[in-house]
């Protein structure tokens, strides 16, 4: 496990956002292929799926993939090699940098899903996506909606509210040198990459029983940053998901038990419901209290 933001560290249905070196903008690991084959396998399903831009981001395409380019082999050399017009990542797999368009090339050489987000008349719109990941949403869902259309249905996030204004300025004022972070976690009986279905619930949804081995800890990393030639803002999404029993092998295993647990309880009704816990938090909260000993 990389990052546990269950740890207190970010809670949830928060702005959350954190300073980032820019050194840390992406973070390749050996499951690197996996995510490249996936992608690959996803996007050759069906591509509409997973893929959508408006004509008018194409610019902000291309900086984004001028910028992924320079950044992966300067900071992995030992992962990534450009040779002319092609990057050698992974496995010794080649992407032709000219071989799509600009997002799909970028998102083809990275484990996050890429999004750009676009300023118009009536608020940061996002124009262009390539998410083959997403978390309990789909592309279709979201793509040309503005940010207060995509967080309408998150509690404490809709129109009007004080964390609507304050993204709103945030996006607005972001210097392009500046990088920021921030987390999501989610629990899934799944541990799948691709979970387009919703996992939001009713407010009565009946208590599930749940098994540590069967019951993933689904972490969403984002980084936000804006290009300094187009002003569009860019989403990296970074998925991480591990088995709940991992958490036993820890040496910080009580600790991260005991943080979740408050997290959980902490959580109201219609936050609990949106993030389709409301039939599994008694389960797993004794899990977490078996786990913290």
């Amino acid at each position: 496990m990389k990052h546990t933001p269950y740890d207190g560290s970010s809670k949830p249905f928060t702005i959350g956002l954190a300073q980032l070196d820019p050194d840390r903008w992406i973070e390749p690991d050996h499951l690197l292929q996996h995510y490249l084959d996936e992608k690959k396998r996803l996007l050759k399903q069906d591509r509409n799926v997973v893929f959508a831009a408006a004509h008018d981001s194409i610019d902000a395409q291309r900086e984004l993939l001028a910028l992924i380019v320079d950044h992966l082999p300067a900071r992995y050399p030992e992962i990534y090699r450009r040779d002319g017009d092609t990057m050698i990542a992974g496995s010794g797999e080649r992407v032709a940098l000219d071989g799509d368009v600009p997002l799909v090339v970028a998102g083809s050489l990275v484990q996050d899903d890429l999004a750009i987000m676009m300023k118009t008349g009536d608020g940061w719109r996002l124009e262009a996506g390539y998410v083959a990941f997403p978390s309990s949403w789909s592309l279709a869902e979201k793509y040309g909606r503005t940010m207060n259309e995509i967080h309408g249905p998150v509690p404490g996030f809709e129109e009007g509210t004080r964390n609507a204004d304050l993204i709103a300025r945030m996006f607005d004022n972001l210097p392009p040198g500046r990088f920021v972070e921030r987390f999501n976690w989610a629990v899934n009986i799944d541990g799948g990459l691709h979970l387009p279905k919703s996992k939001s619930e009713g407010v009565a949804a009946e208590a599930i029983a749940l098994t540590e081995e069967r019951t993933f800890i689904r972490i969403e990393r984002q980084t936000l940053r804006k290009l300094p030639e187009t002003g569009a803002i860019v989403f990296t999404i970074r998925i991480y998901s591990d088995p709940l029993s991992i958490l036993r092998s820890r040496p910080d295993a009580a600790t991260l038990a005991h943080s979740f647990v408050e997290q959980l309880r902490a959580l109201t009704l219609p936050q609990a419901a949106y993030k389709g816990l409301v039939s599994k938090r008694d389960s797993l909260i004794s899990s977490l209290i078996s786990i913290a000993g």
